[in-house]
């Protein structure tokens, strides 16, 4: 698997920032890591590994990025507005800066998003505040409410950030929603271990969506399945082919 990494400096966030990219053709995909990660998290968690076959055979291209998780949802050391306002510089870092990066390297295709625990909640805020940008998105086992790393505190520039209030409270005539509708959107968490929040606000979510008339597949795995990486990789492999349009999702509807 061919591989390269970018340093640049960000003026969003004012500091040094890494993308990896991999592979040279095929649809983008951006990456969003784990909790408080840097852009080789998939790589050494060999997450990569499972996206070999899409990679090496021109599928797709993965651009995946740091995370600076630990100056807006992790550390409830630091004051809430600041936190808020770096996961809001994070988004335009995102929005502003890698996506005509990656625009630049691969022009086929609108980017896909692709998230892992928080990397999952960033994927899920990208899209739907700008669906304009990118063709699709798939996130596993996030944790899609604010509240649960904020205790209940919002300001407006967190709730710009928090997919379960706004998507609430969004008209259902809103154009937004006719490009979700044209998107691919998948949802999945497992019912395993320190999976309990995930499954909570994703049923929450899928709420939201069948009643805003939002068309996305919520996908509820078993009991045995935990917020690990090798349920991730197993789940890749299986929601792939359906993000990329191989496979279509025909009214994928699933219980928990």
């Amino acid at each position: 698997m061919t591989s390269r990494e970018i340093s640049h400096f960000s003026k969003s966030l004012e500091k040094e920032m890494h993308i990896k990219i991999y592979g040279t053709d095929g649809i983008p995909v951006i990456g969003l890591p784990t909790q408080d990660s840097k852009c080789h998290n998939f790589e050494d968690f060999r997450f990569t590994d499972a996206l070999s076959p899409w990679i090496d055979g021109g599928r797709i291209q993965l651009f995946c990025v740091d995370s600076v998780d630990e100056e807006s949802w992790s550390d409830e050391r630091i004051e809430n507005s600041w936190r808020s306002a770096r996961q809001e510089s994070y988004f335009h870092y995102l929005v502003d800066e890698v996506v005509p990066f990656v625009k630049k390297e691969n022009s086929s295709e609108l980017p896909l998003l692709l998230g892992l625990s928080m990397g999952a909640i960033h994927a899920a805020i990208l899209f739907f505040r700008r669906p304009d940008l990118f063709g699709g998105m798939l996130s596993l086992s996030g944790v899609y409410d604010s509240a649960y790393f904020y205790h209940g505190w919002m300001d407006p520039t967190l709730y710009d950030n928090s997919v379960e209030v706004f998507l609430r409270n969004m008209d259902e005539n809103h154009p937004h929603i006719r490009l979700y509708n044209q998107r691919r959107i998948i949802f999945c968490v497992g019912q395993g271990a320190w999976e309990d929040d995930g499954v909570r606000t994703l049923k929450d979510l899928r709420g939201t969506l069948d009643k805003k008339g939002i068309h996305a597949w919520t996908d509820f795995w078993g009991h045995d399945v935990n917020h690990d990486w090798p349920w991730w990789k197993k789940q890749a492999e299986y929601f792939l082919p359906y993000l990329l349009g191989e496979k279509k999702i025909e009214n994928k509807i699933t219980f928990a």
